[in-house]
């Protein structure tokens, strides 16, 4: 089968890989859709992967084509949305609830070989069936919006909050979108990228601008949201924070990225720092607000490319040039 591997850092191809068989535990896939991320580019630029090469991508849906001998829960030709994450159950993160936490965390895409192929293995427990009405090309969306549903528990914020979030791209505007579901007050949006803020207006913003000083909040904001992973993003969000307000990191820095904290700050003024680490019993919770229409893909994805051009995919993606891009097998 063709798949996207990531052979060295700073390498990706497009060629051919032995064609997967399930255990008895699992299903294989065919591919309809998978979208890109910026774990893909941390993956490509070392990090993340254990080891190379990889066929990368986490986020992925299709029809069920192969079963295991113990499967009984899905049959061929069902349609799925696969969550990548694996646990061990095991270790003590596992066994007190945090599962993303895992002590031996691993993911398909990231550390087995994922859904940017034709085909593609998964535990079927990963796998949430599709209702006739969502689209299998659309429902890669399902496992980022998880990832968002996931940082809005730990946010656990409060109806009327008034909500700034840095960056919109795709997982900017799905926390746009969960924050408006969520009782926020207003939500404002900054980003330096005049067409990704241009859809945010069109998903109804409180407020957007460039920087975050053309908006009228002098007191801060309850709730800050950064998903742009941005070192010069993140040092200005920890100043937006209101007074027994909660700034999030959502979004995914390099490993090196610094910044600076007041320690007096957070103690005199009751401020929360928090992180969001991918998924958590979230999927599917996530794939029923995707069936219900929470996002409406059209807006989502701005690019469907063939697998063969993954390499330019990648590159668009780095780029920042457009929103969720997706690969077609």
């Amino acid at each position: 089968m063709k798949a996207a591997v990531i052979e060295s850092v700073g390498k990706a191809v497009v060629a051919e890989v032995p064609d997967p068989t399930p255990g008895p535990r699992e299903v294989v896939v065919e591919v309809a859709a998978c979208g890109l991320c910026g774990t893909d580019l941390h993956i490509l630029q070392g990090e993340f992967a254990p080891k190379l090469p990889i066929v990368p991508g986490h986020e992925f849906a299709g029809e069920v084509v192969g079963v295991g001998t113990q499967v009984t829960e899905v049959a061929v030709g069902d349609r799925v949305a696969v969550d990548p994450s694996l646990y061990c159950y095991e270790c003590r993160y596992c066994r007190n609830g945090h599962n993303n936490l895992c002590e031996r965390w691993a993911a398909i895409g990231v550390t087995t070989a994922g859904g940017a192929a034709q085909f593609a293995v998964a535990p079927v427990a990963n796998c949430v069936k599709l209702p006739e009405h969502v689209r299998t090309q659309d429902a890669a969306l399902v496992e980022p919006l998880s990832c968002a549903v996931r940082g809005y528990d730990v946010l656990r914020s409060r109806l009327g909050a008034h909500v700034l979030i840095y960056g919109s791209g795709t997982m900017g505007l799905m926390m746009l979108e969960l924050a408006k579901r969520t009782g926020a007050a207003s939500v404002d949006v900054v980003d330096l990228n005049p067409q990704r803020l241009e859809t945010a207006r069109g998903l109804g913003v409180s407020a957007s601008a460039a920087n975050p000083d053309e908006l009228d909040r002098p007191q801060g904001w309850d709730l800050v949201i950064d998903a742009t992973g941005n070192a010069a993003a993140i040092q200005d969000g920890l100043d937006r924070v209101a007074k027994a307000g909660t700034f999030l990191q959502f979004g995914v820095a390099d490993y090196a990225t610094r910044v600076s904290i007041d320690p007096y700050r957070i103690y005199n003024q009751e401020i929360t720092i928090t992180g969001s680490m991918a998924v958590l019993h979230s999927f599917e919770r996530a794939a029923e607000l995707f069936a219900n229409g929470v996002l409406d893909p059209d807006v989502f994805i701005s690019d469907r490319i063939p697998l063969e051009r993954y390499p330019q995919a990648l590159e668009q993606f780095a780029a920042g040039v457009g929103r969720k891009i997706v690969v077609v097998p």
